[in-house]
């Protein structure tokens, strides 16, 4: 099995948002942007948060943007994310976690970053 076998089966279990239907949404998503830090500063989402791939599924329960209510140590599992990286493979694979570590409202970028700015759309950091 090869990454890119692993990115299409997950990419069989997983929702996925185009940049433009993303872009129009009227109440946005909590955008997480799995890319390094280096890639993340050297431009990103308007209000993105950066939790990279490699450390995602450890500090994404304690990550302040995605805190309950009731409880400021857990994530709200109910919030709407979508999930980028630069062309979609590491987000996908973010995806399939975050949906298997019970998170219900969950989408992959399509066209990751690339995508997004290829569209003509907005990115602050750059």
């Amino acid at each position: 099995m090869t990454a890119n076998d692993l990115v299409a089966d997950a990419c069989t279990r997983i929702r996925q948002i185009d940049a433009m239907a993303l872009h129009a949404m009227t109440e946005a998503p909590l955008l997480i942007d799995v890319r390094e830090p280096g890639e993340f500063a050297a431009g990103h989402l308007p209000g993105a948060v950066n939790l990279p791939r490699g450390v995602l599924e450890f500090a994404i329960e304690a990550h302040p943007a995605l805190a309950c209510e009731t409880s400021p140590t857990l994530a709200d599992r109910s919030r709407h994310l979508v999930v980028y990286c630069l062309s979609g493979g590491r987000a996908a694979l973010a995806t399939d976690s975050l949906q298997r570590l019970g998170f219900r409202k969950v989408e992959c970028l399509i066209g990751g970053f690339t995508g997004w700015t290829g569209a003509g759309l907005p990115v602050e950091g750059a």
